[in-house]
């Protein structure tokens, strides 16, 4: 049985309860928030997308496909920086092409989860744009 950690001993073994797995889990979201300026991008993006999502009124189904496409992009940011952070703590300050490989895949799901966003954002905003535009003339 494991024993319990010294306040000043960094935690080696599993979480004691639900609640610390939780503080743990806020902690993760918190730096990579902080850390990460493309997080940072992508959080500002979504919110002025929900913002849209407000001012034009969607419908459940068009949020939920929104929410999705946010979702998705900052889950697969989370997992690039997962990714990155791994490589460097494997190969040190040390160029290693596997790495390389690894960091760029992960980049290239959040391009792919972007380009989904973006789509999905035309299709939910520019029909409510052209009508807009369209009172105009």
């Amino acid at each position: 049985m494991a024993s319990k950690n010294k306040p000043d001993q960094p935690q080696v073994g599993k979480n004691h309860s639900f609640w610390q797995s939780w503080l743990h889990a806020w902690t993760g979201l918190k730096t990579v928030v902080r850390e990460e300026r493309n997080m940072q991008t992508h959080m500002v993006l979504g919110a002025v997308a929900l913002l849209a999502g407000w001012f034009f009124g969607l419908t459940i189904n068009q949020w939920l496909w929104l929410c999705l496409a946010i979702f998705l992009v900052m889950l697969c940011e989370i997992n690039n920086t997962i990714a990155e952070n791994i490589c460097d703590l494997v190969t040190g300050p040390h160029y290693h092409p596997l790495a390389k490989k690894v960091k760029d895949i992960a980049a290239g799901a959040v391009v792919f989860a972007a380009a989904f966003a973006v789509l999905v954002g035309l299709i939910l905003f520019v029909p409510k744009l052209w009508q807009v535009v369209s009172t105009w003339w």
